[in-house]
């Protein structure tokens, strides 16, 4: 794990989330309702993972080419998970500058140190009942009863240090979850003009 020096003018969301919360389609939807306002950014993942069908849209790359990138200190936070690299380029939280609010899709476990990038930080934690997780979990087929029991139990509950936490518990329909996201995203804009220079 790493993390770039501290930026600060506008708000950063921390947006994180168990498999099968939901988290991806309510994202989707907030970015495609806030599509064209300059006072918010979406983040845009580079990940050791080629691009999928229905997969999340993010930049892929080689391991030795994500290696580079954070000794050349490009991303502003980076971490591994389920054997894949995971980074969010600094150039994503230039908006911050500008007063922008900049959300970006992050592991829990990188909270610590992403919630430093920003005077004003939320984290916003997309979950379901677990019923409603391992419901999801064994309708796209990848995992066992086992894997999927093991890894709801694993969840441990999320603490932030200085950050704002907040909880969208998503077992309602997508237009339900998403209002409660965007919601919480537009109280965060500020309303100076921003350039997307």
């Amino acid at each position: 794990m790493s993390v770039s020096p501290s930026v600060s003018e506008g708000a950063l969301v921390l947006v994180v989330g168990p498999s099968g919360a939901g988290k991806d389609t309510l994202m989707d939807a907030a970015r495609a309702a806030l599509a064209g306002d300059a006072r918010f950014s979406f983040a845009r993942r580079l990940i050791t993972r080629p691009a999928m069908a229905g997969a999340e849209d993010h930049d892929s790359c080689s391991e030795a080419a994500f290696a580079k990138a954070e000794a050349r200190g490009e991303l502003a936070l980076s971490w591994r998970a389920h054997g894949l690299c995971y980074g969010i380029p600094a150039t994503a939280l230039q908006g911050l500058a500008r007063g922008q609010v900049v959300i970006a899709n992050i592991s829990r476990g990188i909270i610590p140190l992403a919630e430093r990038l920003a005077h004003r930080t939320m984290v916003i934690n997309i979950t379901a009942p677990d019923a409603v997780l391992a419901k999801r979990l064994a309708a796209r087929g990848r995992e066992s009863e086992a894997d999927i029991a093991a890894r709801l139990a694993r969840e441990a509950p999320l603490a932030t240090e200085r950050a704002r936490l907040v909880s969208i518990q998503n077992d309602r329909s997508v237009a339900e979850g998403a209002a409660e996201l965007m919601a919480l995203l537009t109280s965060l804009r500020t309303h100076r003009n921003i350039s997307s220079a």
